[in-house]
């Protein structure tokens, strides 16, 4: 699962024609746009349970949280700008083949897909702490609320 690039194995950038390409990319970015829209429902998640948070311990570890996300948020909405570039420029040389060198345009293609499995390697890992943290957040606040309703 080290491998999270969308194209098949090989040399498939290097022999791909550009319309392969070109319908590479734009799954891509249907992606990223879905991480994006992920990325905004967590952030809806960590703000709402962060209004239920009373112990300064779980404010810091949400904190944390937080600023992983706005970094992968803010490392997507790039990834969303390179690849609507790269698209632009896909469709360029699909029109015109000799208005792009083609060797450095399939170069953009394996770096923007490397960046972005790098993304996901981070998007994944944010949600899972989000998720975590939210999971214990809510747990604790439950028992705690558990314990208050037990003494009145």
């Amino acid at each position: 699962m080290n491998d999270l690039r969308s194209r098949p194995k090989g040399r498939y950038v290097l022999e791909a024609d550009w319309q392969e390409l070109y319908i590479l990319t734009e799954n891509l970015k249907a992606d990223l746009l879905f991480y994006k829209d992920d990325l905004r429902f967590l952030q809806h998640l960590i703000d709402k349970y962060f209004l239920w948070m009373s112990k300064k311990e779980n404010i810091d570890k949400v904190r944390d949280v937080e600023v992983n996300l706005m970094e992968t948020s803010a490392q997507c909405i790039s990834l969303l700008k390179r690849t609507s570039i790269h698209l632009i420029h896909l469709a360029n040389l699909i029109d015109d083949a000799f208005k792009y060198d083609s060797h450095k345009l399939r170069e953009e293609h394996e770096s923007l897909e490397d960046d972005i499995a790098n993304f996901v390697k981070a998007f994944r890992a944010n949600r899972k702490d989000i998720l975590a943290i939210t999971e214990y957040v809510i747990d604790n606040e439950k028992f705690v609320e558990q314990i208050m309703n037990k003494k009145k």
